[in-house]
């Protein structure tokens, strides 16, 4: 009589550690919601913004990068004029080839002529915010997308000159 009880017992405990083993190696490599996504990579986007202040721009282009994980960074054509770093943000699944990101950017003006002439530059003057709703497609090689863009003052005080855009884009790739 121990001695079956003592099998069933390491059978048991066998059982109980193949268990805890496959359980602990399927958790460490499952992915997370946005990990295996099909928004993951790099992108170039073609932006018509219908209204706001970006409005008269016809030739505006977006770069995104979308990490595993749920972080962005986006740059357009136009960082340059007037200087701005990227935006940076974050995005999540919302539905099948589904998503929604929210970026930032820090806003700049010139300086008056003196200060800028002693070199002040280009100070910060607020900052804008995107929120975009993505399609991709079924490929996973474009994707559609809106925009809403808002702009806010050094104070975070709502600005003038947000707007609603329309955006095509397709994945970088070799």
């Amino acid at each position: 009589m121990p001695n079956r009880q003592s099998h069933r017992s390491w059978h048991r405990l066998t059982l109980s550690a193949t268990l805890a083993v496959l359980s602990s190696l399927i958790a460490c490599t499952s992915d997370t919601a946005t990990g295996s996504a099909p928004l993951v990579g790099a992108w170039r986007s073609t932006i018509k913004f219908e209204t706001g202040a970006f409005a008269e721009i016809k030739d505006l282009e977006f770069m995104y990068v979308f990490n595993a994980g749920g972080t962005l960074t986006e740059s357009s054509n136009y960082d340059a004029a007037p200087p701005v770093p990227p935006a940076y943000g974050v995005w999540r699944m919302i539905g099948p080839n589904v998503f929604e990101a929210r970026y930032e950017f820090f806003s700049t003006a010139p300086s008056d002529v003196d200060a800028f002439l002693k070199g002040a530059g280009w100070p910060p003057s607020g900052r804008g915010v995107f929120d975009e709703r993505i399609e991709v497609s079924r490929d996973a090689q474009t994707f559609t997308s809106t925009i809403r863009y808002e702009a806010f003052g050094k104070r975070d005080e709502p600005l003038e000159g947000g707007g609603t855009a329309r955006g095509v884009g397709r994945r970088i790739g070799f």
